[in-house]
């Protein structure tokens, strides 16, 4: 978001208001920290009693109060000594202002509240009007689960009523189309405490996750990627020479093996292991651009308050690719991958796809002049594609800048799936070459993709984006067959194998209920196909065939329901 637009300060401003507002209630709490985010605010704080869901109709009264006050919002900036004083009994706050290389730091204020700040705010508390807390949930301090327990109070903010209207109710719209919801109705997975966080794929659920895969997999296989399996336990010293033990060792599981004397680690995610693949053997530069593909399954120690279905889980499955390729390849070929992710994107059904550019974080590994030839050839693919992007400051991976691909689903939500990363890292430190046309050793570039990101969340997207009604392709069941009397079983049999025989995932309704309760069942269970059998199609060796939306067509032949299906089949 913008920093100098009208939304992003009034974001801000309604984070500073809320800590105002808890400040005034509770006045041994202690602030952290309190950004803006895409769709509002969150402030974290440490408080002696836990907050509860009932306490934000009554902390939002407060808010509101205080906004109608009319209050002038003013900054300055004071000396580092000057703010250590200000926030000598909030540990919190001094340890933000000791990590501030400047020698002064912003201070903004609205009455008697102030709160440690870089700025970017409207003018008065009355322009705060269009807000709505959402949640309290528990939070770690700097995001460390060995730091200490904070409470995050978060909502949404928008500049206009209406804009805040349309929000609460695609809310409540997503709630009632909430995945988990329809997942456990359409029998697709379900979580168990023995497994927290790890799902469990039902027959459906696997359908539809197996023809996602099926999906990439040939559209990957005609742009010219090769495909590998790797081991799900690695040596930990593979992930001590990538970086990643050091970088992401809190979210690690571990193994010991070897009567306790080796330690593995159980991946969590696939590219170390890509690169030994790379590495088995010499390479030219006849073989670049490479391109490697896996369907990896990772595992990665997320704290159980922000698991969520399948958008936030523990083991997870990544479209993982790494391309490896010369400096004079890479706009190039992360263009041939925005192009190839179009390809596999289309038959979902977005209503739009953005992009933007994530640039070298604190936290990286690298020169500054790599960070920058990296960031302008993902900036020179979207240029020469006419692709508008927008950038996100400080938001890269530790080893390369990325582009970031946003599907904007039928409720009109944003979800970040694809990533295509440029990586000139990790082949220096598994010391990869290819071999040039001069005869001299060179290191290949790296790229790392994903489009679907995680399977397992964009499986989640997509149950809500379809709100359980998938499209015939994708659909675990596509046809199913009701028969109104034990009579015609054996027709339905015929017809159930025609079908099976061209692919199309066909049961039968072995219930014996009535017809209407057949078509009611089927309704509810989202079958793009119902095909009802009576006396009078079998003896005309026909079907009648309905759809979701109650229309009907009877007497279509046997034939030409195999013709229909296999085109509808087609769509992708």
């Amino acid at each position: 978001m913008d920093k100098n637009s009208f939304l992003y300060k009034v974001r801000h401003s309604t984070s500073h208001l809320l800590a105002h507002a808890i400040t005034e209630m509770y006045p041994d709490a202690k602030l952290t920290l309190g950004p803006a985010t895409e769709t509002g605010f969150f402030y974290d704080f440490y408080l002696p009693n836990p907050l509860k869901e009932s306490d934000l109709p009554v902390i939002e009264g407060k808010m509101r109060e205080i906004a109608s006050r009319k209050i002038k919002i003013s900054g300055k900036q004071i000396s580092k000594k000057e703010a250590l004083e200000l926030y000598k009994n909030n540990k919190f706050k001094t340890e933000i202002i000791n990590g501030i290389d400047s020698e002064t730091v912003g201070i903004y204020s609205q009455d008697n509240f102030f709160d440690l700040c870089e700025g970017g705010h409207v003018e008065s508390t009355d322009q705060l009007q269009h807000f709505k807390l959402m949640a309290v949930a528990g939070s770690y301090w700097r995001a460390n689960k060995k730091n200490t327990q904070l409470q995050r109070v978060s909502g949404v903010a928008f500049g206009t009523a209406k804009e805040l209207r349309t929000y609460l109710k695609q809310v409540e719209e997503a709630k009632k189309y909430d995945h988990r919801v329809v997942g456990k109705k359409l029998d697709l997975f379900s979580f168990h405490p023995e497994a927290p966080g790890m799902p469990f794929f039902h027959d459906k659920g696997l359908k539809i996750f197996n023809k996602l895969i099926e999906h990439a997999r040939n559209l990957q296989c005609k742009a010219g990627y090769q495909e590998i399996q790797t081991p799900l336990v690695l040596d930990q010293q593979l992930w001590k020479t990538s970086g990643h033990y050091d970088n992401y060792k809190e979210n690690m599981y571990f193994a010991k093996v070897e009567k306790d004397t080796h330690i593995s680690i159980i991946r969590p995610m696939n590219c170390p292991p890509g690169l030994l693949v790379y590495k088995n053997k010499p390479h030219s530069y006849r073989e670049l651009p490479l391109k490697i593909a896996e369907f990896g399954k990772c595992h990665r120690f997320e704290l159980s308050g922000v698991l969520h279905g399948l958008m936030r889980v523990r083991a997870f499955t990544m479209d993982d690719a790494h391309i490896f390729c010369t400096r004079d390849q890479i706009a190039q070929e992360v263009e041939t991958v925005l192009l190839l992710a179009e390809k596999i994107y289309k038959p979902f059904g977005f209503n739009k796809i953005t992009f933007g550019v994530s640039t070298k974080p604190e936290k990286h590994i690298g020169s500054d002049d790599l960070w920058q030839e990296a960031t302008e050839a993902l900036k020179i693919a979207l240029d020469s594609r006419g692709t508008p992007f927008v950038i996100n400051e400080g938001d890269g991976a530790f080893y390369g800048p990325k582009i970031e691909i946003i599907l904007h689903d039928a409720m009109g939500r944003e979800w970040q799936c694809g990533t295509v990363q440029v990586d000139f890292f990790l082949p220096e430190n598994f010391e990869l070459e290819y071999i040039d046309t001069d005869q001299s050793r060179k290191r290949p570039v790296m790229l790392h993709r994903a489009i679907y990101g995680s399977l397992e969340r964009f499986m989640g997207i997509l149950i809500e984006h379809y709100k359980g009604r998938f499209p015939f392709w994708l659909a675990p069941v596509q046809a199913r067959i009701l028969t109104i009397t034990e009579k015609q079983t054996n027709y339905a049999n015929t017809i159930c194998e025609k079908l099976s025989g061209i692919k199309i995932r066909t049961e039968l309704d072995k219930s014996g209920d009535k017809i209407n309760a057949q078509i009611r069942r089927a309704q509810l269970d989202q079958i793009p196909l119902m095909l009802v059998l009576g006396e009078k199609e079998e003896k005309s060796n026909t079907v009648t065939l309905r759809t979701l939306d109650g229309k009907q067509e009877f007497g279509v032949s046997i034939e030409n329901l195999l013709e229909k299906t296999e085109k509808l089949n087609q769509t992708i």
